[in-house]
């Protein structure tokens, strides 16, 4: 059984935007994270612990300014906690394991899908592609990754 949790030397490895936004609770710029516009099947894990957050096939465009998400790939590595600053109560997501600030869940997501949205900074994501992730250590996700192509 693989453990996730948060290291020195995963905290060392962050880029300083990484750390803003997993550490500090901070939040990337609408329009600027490299996974945004990722179509690519694989799934998406915490950068700082690397515990599986979502997948591929329940990401999609919400035009919000971050990548979206309908639902976590495992509800056990994902907690939400009440948020109340910047003047406005949120519900902000956290990872379960590496205690990684991912961003906030909405209750605007798809109606069919469940009417969530995760919206999720790119800074707190690492991209594990699907032709990767048996040989990451993935492999038991691969059945909730869509087969693109």
């Amino acid at each position: 059984m693989q453990t996730y949790k948060k290291t020195p030397e995963a905290l060392a490895k962050l880029t300083p935007e990484q750390f803003y936004v997993t550490q500090e609770s901070g939040t990337e710029r609408p329009g600027s994270g490299e996974l945004l516009h990722n179509k690519q099947a694989g799934i998406y894990v915490d950068i700082v612990s690397g515990e599986p957050l979502f997948a591929s096939s329940d990401k999609y465009e919400s035009g919000c300014g971050w990548p979206s998400f309908t639902k976590p790939i495992d509800k056990g590595n994902v907690r939400a906690l009440k948020d109340t600053s910047h003047g406005m109560t949120r519900i902000e997501v956290r990872s379960a394991h590496g205690d990684s600030h991912l961003g906030h869940v909405f209750p605007d997501g798809p109606p069919d899908r469940g009417g969530l949205r995760y919206c999720i900074n790119s800074a707190s994501l690492r991209f594990v592609p699907r032709a990767e992730m048996e040989a990451a250590g993935y492999g038991a996700y691969l059945d909730q990754v869509e087969d693109i192509g």
